[in-house]
Order: structure tokens, then sequence, then C-alpha cells
């Protein structure tokens, strides 16, 4: 897709290459023009991850994407806009996976011990009633945070908090449930 065809296309600028992509969704079209910017979102990729294969498969998740949120948004410079797409893609996954690891100790890196140790129903018994002891939009944010990989706007959006107000009651929750489990 991204190989020998996209030189037929060599002579257009990015903005020729979307406005073709958005009026015909011709992946051919989508694929030369990514094909210019591939080598820079591999890059991108090696340096979030610090993994060839992690990186060479974002390239391809990122095209993927990219079907997608093309004809949807409005772009000025694609180069630009594909850096903060690359760099965005990684920070979540990196994210998400950090989330899956430490999802059953989340927050107290001193309790995993105790939850590896087969203390699982004590532990996530502490952490929820940690949870019921917080004010509600506090509880509200760190579980949309943590429970459902929420990104800070996704969740100033469905909760209507600002934004700054959403990283301040996810890290005061983190405190309070880190205290009150240290308490137990």
């Amino acid at each position: 897709m991204f190989g020998p065809g996209s030189s037929k296309y060599k002579s257009f600028d990015d903005a020729a290459l979307l406005h073709q992509f958005r009026k015909t969704g011709n992946l051919e079209v989508l694929g030369a023009l990514y094909h210019r910017y591939m080598h820079l979102v591999y890059g991108v990729g090696l340096k979030y991850y610090k993994n060839t294969e992690e990186s060479k498969d974002a390239v391809m998740q990122i095209f993927e994407k990219l079907i997608e949120s093309v004809p949807k948004q409005e772009i000025q410079n694609f180069k630009s806009w594909l850096f903060v797409v690359t760099r965005n893609h990684c920070l979540m996954t990196l994210r998400k996976n950090k989330v899956e690891v430490d999802n059953q100790s989340i927050f107290m890196e001193s309790d995993l011990v105790q939850h590896l140790n087969g203390e699982d129903e004590g532990y996530q018994t502490s952490l929820n009633n940690a949870l019921l002891n917080l004010p509600e939009h506090q509880r509200r944010c760190v579980q949309l945070f943590y429970y459902q990989s929420m990104s800070y706007q996704e969740i100033s959006e469905e909760t209507g908090y600002e934004i700054k107000k959403v990283k301040s009651y996810i890290q005061n929750g983190k405190r309070k449930l880190k205290i009150y489990l240290d308490s137990e």
C-alpha cells in the first residue's frame, strides 16, 4: 500500500493528497501521503517505546487510525498533525500498558507485595473501601482515569470539570487512597 504505487503521487503536495483522499476515500492516496512521513512515525515510536517491533506496530496502527480520523479532522499541516497523533498514540499505549500491568496494584507499590502474596480479596476490599471514602468528584475522576483508561480531556468532557480540576482530583484522590491503605 505504501510502496511503488505512491510514486505516481510525488508531484502532489500534502494538501492536494488530503483533499483527494477525502473526496474519493482511495486508500492508495492516503498511503502515498503517509509514506512520506512513515519514517518520522517510526522514529517517534522508537523514542517512546525504545523497541523496534512496537514501533513497527505503531506505524501500522496509526495508518489504520488515519483512515478513520483524516476525513473528520480539519488538518492545516499534515506533518505536524501526524506528529501529534503519533505522540498521543504512543503515550496512550504506554499509559494503557502501564495501567494493565499495574491495575491490580493501582496506586500503591508498597501494597503490591501483599497483593501478589494471595491477599487479593482483602486488597480489593480495602481498595473499594478507600474509594468509598473519597469525595465523589475525586472518586469519579480516579475511577475513570484508572479503571476506564480515560484521558484528562475525556474525563473533563464526561464530568464537566476543568482539566486542571481533573488532574488535581486524581492526584489528591491517589494521595488519600495511599494514606488510607497504608493505615490499614
